[in-house]
């Protein structure tokens, strides 16, 4: 059975730079330009949810309790 990773978001992220620099170049046909234009857009929207993610997780904080709750750097600096 074949292994199926699914790519990093570096993976991905290098995949959408090739992209869009080979239909920046303009050298490519425009069945294959179209092809390209749709993989680039599903790329950047899987980029931008994995980033959307990694921001909410980053802005959580986890309580003495267990429980989580938002992250407020203003409250936070009345703290310190």
């Amino acid at each position: 059975m074949a292994d199926s990773k699914e790519p990093t978001f570096e993976e991905k992220l290098q995949q959408l730079e090739t992209i869009v620099n080979q239909l920046e170049q303009g050298q490519v046909p425009l069945e294959e330009a179209l092809k390209q234009y749709k993989a680039g857009i599903k790329l950047s929207s899987e980029l931008e949810a994995t980033l959307k993610n990694a921001e909410q997780t980053v802005t959580q904080m986890v309580k003495d309790d267990g429980t989580v709750e938002a992250f407020d750097p203003k409250a936070a600096n009345k703290n310190a």
